[in-house]
């Protein structure tokens, strides 16, 4: 199916036209946010894998940061992986072994926790009595319309979705069909650290992840919906570059992909996804890099690089940062 035919006249071009700045602002957003967890969902933490470059890359996405006698490890990650890219780099394996701690961006663990789901419901889809037929454009809902019944799934099973609900359930279906499931590098980490009873760890609550979701696409939702279904039909076709800079730890080549146009398009978007996160979290690697313990931060890829990267970020610092 190619999206460009069942949008029609819906062109970026004209979409342009006809929006303010902070339509274009917002569409942008939206497009960078599909894109980081499509690869880091690659980059972030999602795809990486290509079996190609497993052997034949020397370097890697994981990094030790040392102070004196202390060390943490950071791990730039994918949250979805095909069978082939198993197993994974072997600094990986290393970095866990090496490790008595494991954290991860937010508790994996809880999203299967009944209430916790439940509150992501609440926040996800409409509760005012509003539907995506009634909050979307004619246009909009049409072509969104046509790309889930081709996709196999009746748009009235998604009605009460909001648009960042309905796009990340879309790249779900995507990823799995062109052979890429749920058992990501934070996904298998976590099974592991359970199973070899390690401490496991987040940086930031499920509900805050959350809360981002739920409001992409607010205020301007067919904009949001259309550009989503145009970048969902370029996910294969981009794959294969970002898990390659993934994969072997490129920091200049992810910076490019999902740093720099973010920071200098959308900085508010920049600012909250990335860099505001980012400050967050250095307290509390400070803290880890002060206790006995050892270790491993597993957080999306793009945290890592850019001027304003965890790895700059911990440089400034004082701290030695070593590429495995």
């Amino acid at each position: 199916m190619r999206i460009n035919r069942i949008l029609g006249k819906w062109k970026v071009r004209k979409i342009q036209k006809v929006c303010n700045v902070k339509q274009k602002l917002n569409m942008f957003k939206a497009q960078r946010v599909l894109r980081s967890i499509r690869m880091a969902y690659l980059i972030l933490p999602f795809l990486l894998t290509f079996s190609i470059t497993n052997r034949v890359i020397a370097d890697s996405a994981v990094w030790q940061i040392t102070s004196g006698s202390n060390s943490v490890y950071l791990g730039g990650t994918v949250h979805l992986l095909r069978p082939s890219d198993y197993p994974l780099p072997e600094e990986y394996e290393q970095a866990y072994q090496n490790s008595s701690q494991i954290y991860f961006e937010t508790d994996l663990s809880a999203m299967s926790d009944l209430s916790v789901q439940t509150q992501m419901l609440q926040q996800l889809t409409y509760q005012d009595g509003r539907s995506l037929k009634g909050v979307l454009s004619i246009e909009a809902y049409a072509a969104l319309s046509d790309y889930t019944n081709e996709a196999g799934v009746p748009l009235m099973m998604l009605e009460k979705f909001k648009p960042g609900m309905v796009v990340s359930t879309l790249q779900v279906m995507e990823f799995r069909r062109i052979g890429f499931t749920p058992e990501g590098v934070d996904s298998y980490f976590n099974t592991r650290a359970i199973s070899d009873a390690k401490f496991i760890g987040q940086l930031e609550t499920v509900m805050e992840q959350i809360g981002f979701l739920a409001s992409m696409g607010e205020g301007n939702e067919s904009e949001f919906i259309l550009l989503s279904l145009r970048d969902l039909e370029e996910t294969a076709d981009l794959m294969d570059g970002m898990i390659a800079a993934w994969r072997s730890g490129n920091n200049s080549e992810l910076a490019d992909l999902f740093v720099k146009e973010m920071k200098n398009e959308a900085p508010e978007l920049y600012n909250s996804l990335l860099r505001q996160r980012n400050l967050n979290w250095i307290p509390q690697i400070d803290q880890m890099l002060r206790d006995n313990d050892t270790e491993f931060v597993l957080v999306g890829a793009a945290h890592l690089v850019g001027d304003e990267g965890l790895l700059k970020l911990l440089e400034v610092k004082g701290y030695q940062v070593t590429q495995l």
